[in-house]
């Protein structure tokens, strides 16, 4: 079926499982070019595709209702241009995040995004994202996503943004595919807002009874770049602030004097930015959440956004949360509701139908069959 298509296809197997749902082959196109071209034999074949980078978050979200075909982008990772004077990067999104650090860091430059996994890829970032310590200063990767290059489920090429060649009508295609864990075509090409690297860091940390006591920190005007806690199942809480540019140091300290106490740091700590294990749920809580026995929470106190484990009844825990709170069922087996409630899931589907009609880019991977 992909053999004239000339790209590398070999047969799947159970290390390139999406969800348990092993696929039957494994293509691995090398441009933008050939992920159109597959695609579209896809199409003629009635294929189904979900497209892979470094494979850190396949187990995330609903496995797929069927799986002909793992388009591994893996070796798509280029940098394709890089401005520093404006502050502007576009690259494969085959690339890792790790490697296109080192890329920028020879201009003192960086994308601000905290990724949980070594190995994670652009493409896989943005359509997996989960935000980092620093989305409250930076944002998170929509926000910092200029333009992109997706290949839609019949092979189309279409670009947003940037320097937009063509685009599909009354869509913004970098907020639409930002989140799509693959259901609405492949995210083949990014370009990015940079930011200059910062000076200096240093993380000021101390533990605490409960969540409010970094309340102080937060009504500060000591700005710092991300407060993040630590709320283990057994043990005690800590909290961790970080500081940066050319008076970190100063600033951390005066953090310090304003709780009383804590440590400064050049490093930050382990479980900074990580996953606190399986199965994994995402939290969205604007004040502090209550927090199950057994459960526990990894996050960001200035934005409300956290990641828990520990979790077996899904539904038992948002009946304890306030009414506008999100839990949604990352990886990992659960009781009750994965999603929980959505009410822009009408909009979901008609999206779907639009970019996706005959649904075969990972379908049924999100809610409601999506």
């Amino acid at each position: 079926m992909l053999g004239h298509t000339r790209v590398t296809v070999r047969d799947g197997g159970p290390a390139d499982a999406v969800g348990g749902v092993v696929p039957r082959w494994v293509a691995l196109p090398e441009s933008l070019e050939e992920v159109s071209v597959v695609l579209g034999a896809c199409a003629d074949g009635g294929l189904a595709v979900t497209p892979a980078g470094g494979r850190t978050k396949l187990c995330w979200a609903a496995p797929p209702e069927r799986l002909d075909v793992l388009l591994d982008l893996s070796a798509m990772h280029e940098v394709l241009e890089h401005v520093a004077g404006d502050l502007v990067v576009r690259v494969q999104a085959g690339i890792t995040t790790a490697r296109l650090a080192e890329v920028l860091a020879k201009s003192g430059q960086e994308l601000a995004l905290d990724v949980p996994f070594p190995g994670a890829t652009i493409g896989g970032t943005l359509a997996a994202p989960s935000p980092g310590p620093r989305a409250y200063r930076y944002g998170n990767a929509r926000d910092l996503l200029l333009g992109v290059t997706v290949v839609l489920a019949d092979g189309t090429i279409a670009r947003a943004g940037g320097k937009v060649v063509k685009n599909v009508a009354g869509y913004d295609l970098g907020k639409l595919f930002t989140g799509s864990y693959g259901t609405l075509g492949v995210i083949a090409e990014a370009t990015f807002r940079l930011h200059p690297l910062p000076a200096d860091r240093r993380w000021l940390t101390f533990g605490c009874e409960g969540w409010e006591d970094a309340g102080a920190l937060l009504r500060s005007q000591l700005e710092p770049s991300a407060v993040e806690i630590d709320h283990p199942a057994e043990g005690l809480t800590t909290v961790a602030a970080l500081f940066e540019g050319s008076a970190a140091g100063d600033r951390a300290e005066a953090a310090r004097e304003v709780l009383g106490g804590g440590e400064v740091h050049a490093d930050a700590p382990s479980w900074w930015g990580r996953p606190p294990g399986l199965p994994l749920a995402s939290l969205r809580c604007r004040v502090a959440p209550h927090v199950p026995e057994g459960v526990s929470v990894r996050g960001s106190l200035a934005t409300g956004v956290y990641l828990a484990s520990g979790v077996t009844d899904l539904d038992a825990w948002r009946s304890r949360l306030p009414a506008d709170a999100r839990l949604v069922g990352l990886a990992g087996d659960f009781t009750g509701d994965r999603w929980g409630p959505i009410p822009s899931l009408p909009l979901m589907r008609r999206v779907k139908e639009r970019f996706d009609p005959e649904r075969r880019m990972s379908p049924g991977r999100l809610a409601g069959g999506v």
